[in-house]
């Protein structure tokens, strides 16, 4: 490969230097963020030698190349493009995030607040879905104390709900999460009247405030978010700003008091009255949509979903169902986000059986599959939307599949849980959530069968294809030749739970755009050799490492998820590059309780980067493994 002549051609397929905001690279990507994207051709990139997919994420605009490839075309474009090396790792994330204008930001955080909650939701909403089918079984139950307890333990999580926003805010806005947990707790407090009373009430108390300029309702907000979420920002913003300015001598007194004094005189008196009437006329517009007569907002809903992805601003769901469940007991929007997910998959799936092509099905098959259990980036970003027709054939099965939920009123207890395991938590109508998975899954995929044409270049066998140097490279094929061993395996590098490649949180990997394989969510900061071989690569940032196996497999273990970000913190390598190892050898340590605190997912992919030269590839996708534990077997 000319790196020179790729670096120039990527260059100009972005706009020039003159639209480059700055640059980085990662293990596998190239990271760019640009200042018009109208300048920006992703059809050119991916034509461009070397370039495994382009994907939009984060403000970013990553151009996949793969270990080894894109470390050497970043050497010759930061020249090129007149890029500070040294300052673009760390320069790269602020630059794209600033880049992303109000609203995309906005809906970031929500993400950001409402994604790690999650946990508690569905435990919450789980049990209740448990409890409630027995005492359907079993009616004296309900009249037992063991249901008494139960169904506290199934309430608590809604009950306290603002309280754990307010945590979770509180550390997505960079405030303190004990500050933040007294804000939820004083808008939950038990001396105010509590919100779920207030519709039988005929006496409410009131108080007067501002020094009598008007009066407040002294009633709790119990099933509110977005009060939440804003007094929280209130308190950040003012506790961060007192840090500045209060002498450190009596910061640690003054700006707690003073946060919670202001913020909580604030939110009881401006933020909670008025953005209780703004967050119940978002909730009542959800609702007004997916009650539409026969079914026509949740259609609508259906198929829009899907796109949301792309954007990514589907996490504003999260915000909107968790008010849902609050405000109602039941969440309508779950068993939309079902149909939008299982269609996609299924448009995948028509996919993988119709192709003639070995590669597309191997990508198409297992991202379908992973749609159906509710995880859809690996459907969409890396089958899909390659091939635009799936992708539509996809929506339109949500759009039936949202149209059955709507007319049979399907909900469910909890959110965060799509696709098959929504069972668990369906309320009552369990037939409707089948009927709008099989309807949502049916259209699509006979849409998708009918629309999808093979082509004569296909887009997922054209990524992973082997250059021609390297086929006509007489020192590779004999490599090849003498790596033909069924009995060669890759063993796991870390202590850990085993995943498919399918589940990793990032599209990238997911759609294995980089190679097959799978990944480990790591028990231990320790990554040791999973056989013998040498060290190809050593990342500066130390997140990543580069392996060639002694028959010339190539593994890349990538520890974490967009982790180059951390610019080599909590990361210590333990070997050098050209560096022999034997299967065992400590490679590299992490912290695994620092990385975590920073906000990144641990989920460490293992993937073998030249797959395509081995047929047969088979991997152990699920259960604990220690390591060299077999995980990966194939010969060429």
């Amino acid at each position: 490969m000319d790196y020179k002549k790729v670096a120039q051609q990527v260059l100009e397929c972005v706009g020039g230097g003159e639209n480059l905001v700055s640059a980085a690279h990662c293990a596998t990507r190239l990271r760019m963020v640009i200042a018009d994207n109208g300048k920006c051709s992703k059809e050119k990139l991916e034509q461009i030698d070397g370039v495994k997919g382009v994907f939009e994420a984060s403000g970013q605009l990553q151009v996949i190349f793969g270990t080894g490839v894109v470390n050497k075309v970043f050497e010759e474009f930061a020249p090129l493009a007149g890029i500070d090396v040294a300052s673009t790792k760390d320069d790269v994330k602020k630059a794209a995030a600033s880049k992303q204008n109000w609203f995309f930001r906005a809906i970031k955080s929500l993400g950001d607040i409402f994604v790690p909650i999650i946990p508690a939701i569905v435990a919450s909403g789980l049990l209740m879905g448990l409890l409630e089918g027995l005492c359907n079984v079993y009616p004296a139950m309900a009249q037992s104390s063991t249901y008494t307890i139960i169904h506290l333990f199934s309430n608590a999580a809604f009950v306290f709900l603002p309280i754990l926003i307010a945590i979770s805010a509180a550390k997505t806005f960079g405030g303190n999460i004990f500050l933040g947990a007294v804000i939820g707790m004083i808008m939950i407090h038990t001396d105010l009247m509590n919100a779920w009373s207030v519709a039988g009430a005929t006496d409410i108390p009131t108080a007067s405030v501002w020094f009598g300029l008007y009066d407040i309702k002294l009633v709790g907000y119990q099933g509110h978010v977005i009060p939440v979420v804003i007094a929280v920002w209130l308190m950040s913003v003012i506790e961060k700003k007192l840090h500045k300015i209060v002498p450190e001598i009596i910061d640690l007194f003054v700006t707690p008091l003073v946060t919670v004094l202001v913020t909580g005189y604030v939110t009881l008196t401006i933020i909670g009255p008025v953005f209780v009437v703004v967050e119940n006329g978002v909730l009542d517009g959800a609702k007004w949509l997916i009650t539409l007569p026969f079914g026509i907002g949740a259609a609508i809903a259906g198929a829009a979903y899907a796109p949301t992805v792309v954007a990514g601003v589907h996490h504003m769901y999260n915000a909107l169902e968790a008010g849902l469940l609050s405000a109602e007991g039941v969440n309508t929007w779950m068993p939309i986000a079902t149909a939008a997910n299982v269609a996609q998959g299924a448009a995948a799936l028509a996919l993988s059986l119709k192709t003639k092509n070995q590669k597309t099905r191997s990508v198409a098959l297992p991202a379908s599959l992973s749609a159906f259990l509710g995880i859809t980036e690996p459907a969409i970003f890396g089958v899909n939307l390659r091939y635009v027709k799936p992708f539509i054939a996809g929506c339109i099965g949500g759009a039936a599949g949202g149209l059955v939920a709507g007319i049979m009123h399907v909900g469910a207890s909890a959110y965060g849980i799509t696709g098959v395991f929504g069972f668990l938590i369906t309320t009552d109508c369990t037939l409707g959530y089948l009927l709008d998975m099989v309807v949502a899954a049916g259209v699509a995929f006979i849409l998708s069968w009918i629309l999808y044409r093979e082509k004569s270049e296909d887009p997922i066998e054209t990524v992973q294809e082997i250059p021609e140097a390297e086929k006509n490279d007489d020192t590779t094929s004999v490599e090849r030749e003498g790596s033909k061993q069924d009995d060669k395996a890759v063993y796991s590098p870390l202590e850990g739970k085993l995943i498919p490649m399918t589940e990793v949180p990032d599209e990238t990997f997911a759609s294995k755009a980089l190679g097959d394989g799978v990944a480990v969510i790591p028990e231990k900061g320790c990554v040791y050799a999973p056989f013998d071989g040498e060290v190809e690569m050593v990342y500066d940032t130390g997140h990543a490492i580069g392996l060639v196996r002694e028959d010339g497999m190539e593994v890349l273990i990538h520890v974490g998820i967009n982790t180059v970000e951390l610019g080599g913190k909590y990361y210590t390598a333990k070997v050098s590059n050209g560096q022999k190892i034997k299967k065992g050898d400590l490679l590299l340590e992490f912290d695994m309780d620092e990385i975590a605190k920073a906000g990144y997912s641990l989920v460490t992919p293992v993937i073998v980067t030249n797959s395509d030269e081995y047929e047969g590839l088979t991997r152990k996708e699920h259960g604990r493994v220690e390591p060299g534990d077999q995980i990966i077997t194939g010969s060429c």
